[in-house]
């Protein structure tokens, strides 16, 4: 009995054995046949255009940094009214404590009403300071011109692109604390 069990599972072995190979063959045959056909097509490169160098025809035209260019544009400007008075007198006066910081680095936390008159509390580096109509804040020449309860106004004086001295309104509003 037990060798008629080795012999069916012999006869098993060698049938499943042929199964297998034929699929191989089969697989084998189906790719190479694919590569027959499949031609892979690579077009042509373009030829490159042909550079033709300019000739530069501007030499005769002023350039933007001569001196004679610059002096066409300062007398253009003499002729307007120029408002470099803005900066003359905050240049001459004592600079305030909270002028050595950005505004950006500020942050109002609070209001109230001293004798009638509003101030603000302005916190800078972990510190307190109060703050009234007046001051000065921030590091272009800021001088507080309104306090209300959830904002403090300033007029900034800043150069613009051309280098003159102009007015700018920035306000600092009131932050919410977070925990």
């Amino acid at each position: 009995m037990r060798s008629l069990r080795f012999l069916w599972l012999g006869v098993a072995a060698v049938s499943l054995s042929g199964c297998f190979g034929s699929e191989q063959e089969d697989l084998q045959r189906w790719m190479a046949e694919q590569r027959a056909q499949v031609r892979p097509t690579v077009p042509p490169i373009t030829e490159p255009k042909k550079f033709t160098p300019q000739a530069y025809t501007e030499g005769a035209v002023i350039e933007p940094f001569n001196m004679q260019k610059l002096t066409q544009a300062l007398r253009r400007d003499s002729s307007q009214p120029s408002t470099s008075g803005l900066i003359a007198p905050e240049l001459t006066r004592r600079k305030e404590a909270l002028e050595a910081f950005p505004l950006d680095s500020m942050a109002m936390v609070g209001s109230l009403n001293r004798n009638g008159q509003p101030v603000a509390l302005v916190s800078v580096d972990k510190l307190l300071y109060q703050v009234r109509v007046g001051n000065y804040l921030g590091l272009n020449y800021g001088r507080i011109t309104r306090i209300s309860e959830t904002e403090l106004a300033l007029r900034e004086i800043v150069q613009d692109a051309a280098g003159e001295w102009i007015e700018r309104v920035a306000t600092l509003q009131l932050q919410e604390r977070t925990k």
